[in-house]
């Protein structure tokens, strides 16, 4: 049985975090996990491929291509990270709930960001932190 978001969205909140939504996630993380993947190794062929150029600007583009594969490459293992705990958060059975608060995060939330893990008034709580730190 294929769901669809409409359909988790449907559900009443008496059935948050039941199976069927359990495991909608959790082939959805599992999805993206495989496209993690398959990105990473083309970013990791890219990075290989690496050619000498004697024209300066030919250099300067392939050195500015290199640095933005080394900057995805990093962002794709912190996303690898976080999809691999939300799978344990699954196989543990804390999946869709607040790490802070141990509210529900939500379905809308983790619709949007499957590997959420705080609710939408925590992420605010700290977005406002960290921007206030980040002025200094």
């Amino acid at each position: 049985m294929n769901l669809t978001d409409d359909d988790i969205r449907a559900m009443p909140e008496s059935e948050y975090m039941n199976d069927v939504q359990i495991e909608f996630f959790r082939q959805r993380l599992i999805k993206m996990r495989e496209e993690v993947l398959a990105r990473e190794l083309d970013v990791k062929e890219r990075l290989h491929q690496r050619e000498i150029f004697a024209d300066p600007a030919d250099r300067a583009t392939a050195e500015e291509e290199h640095w933005l594969d080394l900057r995805l490459r990093e962002r794709e293992s912190m996303l690898m990270r976080k999809i691999d705990e939300s799978l344990r958060r699954i196989r543990d059975k804390e999946y869709g709930y607040c790490t802070k608060t141990g509210e529900m995060i939500g379905i809308p939330r983790l619709l949007a960001r499957p590997t959420a893990t705080v609710c939408v008034d925590i992420k605010g709580q700290d977005e406002k932190v960290e921007t206030h730190f980040r002025d200094r």
